[in-house]
């Protein structure tokens, strides 16, 4: 008795997942990053830019100054600006694209291990054929067949990366559909749309929550990629893709247009990327011990 009370005393100390996450060097670099992030994106979605990023000023290719911090473009428009309204478009494609991909991938993982058998062979094969074409090439294939546009990049990026969440979510439900606990739910007549949400989906969690985080960092990276190509966010909207692009030959008279929008996509793939290898860390138990 003496044991188990002592056992259930740790439990009770073990500190929180976000305490935890803290306590991981990657998980917390990861969270500093991830947060300016979202400062920068919330404050270009809210207007509050030095100046409106499609305006055009007389001061075209001006260098950093202490008027324009990161300079102008070829149009004079402010370089800082259009980070910040860039950094909301990335965000709301990273983050819609990840949800549709997430929902739908990890609904169609769950339901293809619980049920198992040819079915399962089925839509794992389907699955199989997304794999076989690279990421950036099969998102390009489904925005040329949609079109260019921020909402035909979310639907193409969460194509690509819907059969990832399928096979994360597939291996625990294949585990946990053996499990006593399913079996006795089954054999008292609970209808299986319930066991799944209520018994297989749950136990999915852990590792989806690690996968979603690096989604994203490869959701912001597909859209930089496509924006780069001319198929993601169209100008005059802002995009750091589209700035990169913007910024090919002439980047060496004026270096800054493609520094700081290169910085700004490696800083937010690292940031998420970082996170990812954080939570990894402190959900999965038999890597806790060793921080």
């Amino acid at each position: 008795m003496s044991s188990i009370a002592n056992s259930l005393d740790v439990r009770a100390k073990e500190p929180g997942l976000f305490r935890r996450l803290l306590r991981s060097r990657s998980g917390a670099v990861g969270i500093l990053l991830i947060t300016f992030y979202l400062v920068v994106g919330l404050l270009g979605a809210l207007g509050l830019t030095p100046f409106p990023p499609t305006e055009q000023h007389p001061e075209r290719l001006q260098e950093p100054d202490s008027t324009y911090i990161m300079g102008t473009d070829l149009h004079g428009r402010d370089i800082a600006s259009r980070i910040m309204d860039g950094a909301t478009n990335s965000l709301r494609v990273a983050l819609l694209s990840v949800a549709l991909a997430g929902t739908a991938g990890t609904l169609i993982g769950t339901f293809s291990g619980y049920v198992g058998g040819l079915l399962d062979n089925v839509i794992m094969r389907i699955m199989d054929v997304f794999f076989a074409f690279p990421a950036i090439l099969l998102a390009l294939l489904v925005v040329v067949v949609l079109g260019p546009g921020l909402t035909n990049t979310t639907l193409a990026i969460a194509i690509v990366y819907m059969p990832i969440f399928a096979r994360v979510a597939r291996g625990p439900a294949l585990a946990v559909r053996e499990m006593e606990f399913v079996t006795a739910a089954r054999c008292i007549g609970i209808p299986h749309w319930r066991i799944l949400l209520l018994h297989v989906l749950p136990n999915t969690l852990a590792p989806l929550i690690v996968q979603v985080s690096l989604a994203l960092s490869w959701s912001l990276l597909t859209e930089a990629g496509l924006s780069f190509l001319g198929l993601g966010t169209r100008p005059p909207q802002a995009s750091w893709g589209v700035m990169l692009s913007e910024s090919r030959g002439i980047s060496e008279i004026a270096p800054w247009l493609m520094i700081y929008p290169g910085l700004a996509i490696m800083l937010g793939v690292l940031g998420f990327n970082l996170l990812g290898d954080g939570l990894r860390d402190t959900l999965d138990p038999r890597l806790r011990g060793r921080r």
